[in-house]
């Protein structure tokens, strides 16, 4: 295969650096020739965006930190001192606000194209698992970096979030006061947040790392799902991804860059932009676009402890999908009853975004409509991982598929048995 080929250094220092210290080989190996199957699409190009988009992320974050002032009474000026005084200011926290939308875009159609083609099966399971929690990182990031600007949405957002720890059956005042620094959301839970928010872009990274690493080992899922049978199958990833995902990468900041300079604001919430008030509460408090459908979640329970579990269990709930879903077959090209479902769930998670930023109380002929569609979708949610997939995995007759990727490719795409992952039948 591709892989096969090993590092030769060339000069001197080279060959004594790759004595003691082997780098250069092993991005050699792991980013030039590493074998990936051939019939990779477009969608295969948001790990390199994503991993683009945590680069800007933390290197705008790092500038943007020189003139930020971690203070209650000065955080909401210091940030408009950003975007009138400093040199580039307004740049930096424009790309720095509408990257952080990006960076969830990316990482929705990421996510998405996993479900699709089965790339959460084995052997790729920690894979998937280090997926999952990079995303909660990344959550809890953005959740922290919204509170930063001191905002309006930013105080009264994160005293909603907080205030959830308080119902909890165990250690709920200490737990609270520990986030809040004191007996309210002030002062010193700005500082914790803010440290918090500075240190896990560069834990999401490690973790990156670990996923890129976990990536190698088994190599590429890819849209048939099948494994790789024969160098045939294969192509250096050296030009011909390192290409294509360069391409991806410009078209996709050239969105990010239109949103920065013609409507950078129309991500934001216009309640953030009022300094916070302890004393003035919104009229309606929302997240962020990308929290939307957690938070329809949330309010389609009616306890607040249990509306908490479910909110996380909707993300902890995606570390055990390799083990609800069991078909042999990955790829939903060759599920026919899965690709309904899937189609089925992606409504339904759209659903839910926009349930999420409705208000529950909305009455229609004496029924509060909003709050009926969020239970109903919040179930279907669950059920979709309980119920559908344990089942489809005993029922579901998968179609037949091509014996290897280079007949995929070539022609005669399903003309073959079913083949079923060699590792699955291990597990």
């Amino acid at each position: 295969m591709a892989g096969d080929q090993k590092y030769v250094p060339t000069s001197a220092f080279g060959k004594w650096m790759h004595e003691r210290l082997p780098i250069a080989g092993l991005m050699y190996e792991s980013a030039i020739v590493f074998p990936t199957p051939k019939n990779l699409n477009y969608f295969w190009t948001f790990g390199g965006i994503l991993m683009f988009m945590l680069t800007i992320m933390i290197v705008t974050g790092i500038f943007l930190v020189m003139n930020y002032k971690a203070d209650a009474g000065l955080a909401f000026s210091s940030v408009e001192s950003i975007m009138r005084d400093s040199n580039s200011g307004w740049f930096l926290r424009y790309l720095h606000a509408n990257g952080a939308s990006f960076f969830f875009i990316a990482v929705y159609i990421h996510m998405f194209r996993g479900l699709y083609y089965g790339s959460y099966k084995a052997p790729r399971e920690v894979l998937w698992i280090l997926g999952v929690v990079i995303y909660l990182l990344m959550m809890a990031t953005a959740f922290m970096g919204y509170v930063l600007p001191w905002g309006q949405m930013s105080l009264w957002g994160a005293t909603v979030i907080t205030n959830f720890f308080t119902a909890l059956p165990i250690g709920a005042e200490s737990i609270t006061q520990a986030l809040w620094g004191g007996y309210a959301v002030g002062d010193n839970t700005l500082n914790r947040l803010f440290s918090l928010h500075y240190l896990m872009p560069f834990m999401i990274f490690g973790i990156v790392i670990l996923h890129i690493w976990a990536l190698h080992v088994p190599g590429n899922n890819n849209p048939t799902g099948i494994d790789v049978k024969s160098k045939k199958d294969t192509l250096p990833f050296h030009p011909y991804y390192t290409a294509k995902d360069i391409y991806a990468i410009v078209i996709f900041l050239i969105f990010v860059c239109y949103f920065v300079f013609y409507m950078p604001n129309w991500l934001g919430h216009p309640d953030n932009y009022i300094e916070a008030n302890p004393q003035i509460t919104p009229a309606h408090i929302v997240p962020e676009w990308y929290f939307l459908p957690f938070y329809a979640i949330l309010r389609a329970v009616p306890d607040k402890l249990f509306g908490f579990i479910a909110m996380m269990g909707a993300v902890a709930i995606l570390l055990f999908l390799p083990w609800f879903d069991r078909s042999r077959v990955r790829s939903a090209a060759y599920r026919p009853l899965y690709r309904m479902f899937f189609w089925i769930f992606l409504v339904v998670c759209l659903g839910l975004g926009i349930m999420g930023a409705k208000s529950p109380d909305a009455v229609v002929n004496g029924v509060k409509i909003n709050l009926i569609i969020m239970r109903i979708l919040t179930i279907y949610y669950f059920a979709h991982f309980i119920v559908i997939l344990p089942l489809l995995s005993i029922f579901e007759k998968p179609d037949p598929t091509p014996t290897s990727i280079s007949e995929s490719v070539l022609g005669g795409g399903k003309s073959g048995e079913v083949a079923a992952p060699a590792a699955a039948d291990k597990s």
